[in-house]
């Protein structure tokens, strides 16, 4: 890497900071960038650039959007009795593409993993405190994945939302996920059926 020009250098070190990527495929990408037409290098940091500055977190959801509030929470259409906890916008999106949930959403924002520095405070607990509030919601589905970290958080919002609002439904997704799958990586079919025969928690 050294024996590089030191801006093919900066951009492969760049690159490898990536999630998914070493070096050397960080390495591969940039020899590819280097060879690609002008207009189409400069598109993809124009791209980029407008990603971060195009792009809000919808106050009522907490999902990526660029608008806000989101498409899906301004939509009249949306059935605004069901909220669906997801721990990430990734989950969000694999729910949607879907097709068959027309409920409203709240992102969480992470699990709970206290060895991980993740505790209640940083998830978007006082958000579903505030929707819960409002008196809309008759079923909180919860769809955290199968992980000991979604089944420590699925425990502290059930007790949660039992203690505060005994009145609200609580379902979960039913037990067609593997266990230790996080939500986003389960297939579509398997997805589809543990929505649809959802388990009641109460």
């Amino acid at each position: 890497m050294e024996s590089l020009p030191k801006p093919l250098q900066r951009v492969a070190r760049n690159l490898a900071r990536l999630p998914g990527l070493g070096p050397k495929s960080a390495l591969r990408i940039a020899f590819f960038l280097l060879n690609m037409p002008r207009e189409e290098v400069e598109e993809l940091i124009l791209s980029i650039g407008d990603l971060r500055q195009s792009l809000f977190i919808c106050e009522r959801c907490g999902s990526l959007s660029d608008s806000n509030p989101c498409g899906i929470c301004s939509d009249p259409q949306r059935d605004s009795t069901t909220l669906c906890i997801v721990p990430d916008w990734d989950s969000l999106l694999t729910m949607e593409q879907m097709g068959i949930y027309k409920g409203r959403y709240l992102v969480l924002g992470g699990l709970l993993a206290p060895l991980e520095g993740m505790n209640s405070p940083q998830l978007n607990l006082e958000k579903l405190k505030a929707i819960l509030l409002e008196g809309e919601v008759k079923e909180l589905i919860l769809a955290l994945g199968a992980t000991r970290e979604s089944e420590m958080t699925e425990t502290f919002i059930r007790e949660m939302v039992r203690g505060e609002f005994p009145h609200i439904s609580l379902t979960r997704l039913a037990q067609g996920i593997p266990v230790g799958v996080e939500l986003k990586y389960v297939d579509k079919e398997t997805l589809k059926q543990s929505l649809t025969y959802r388990q009641s928690l109460t």
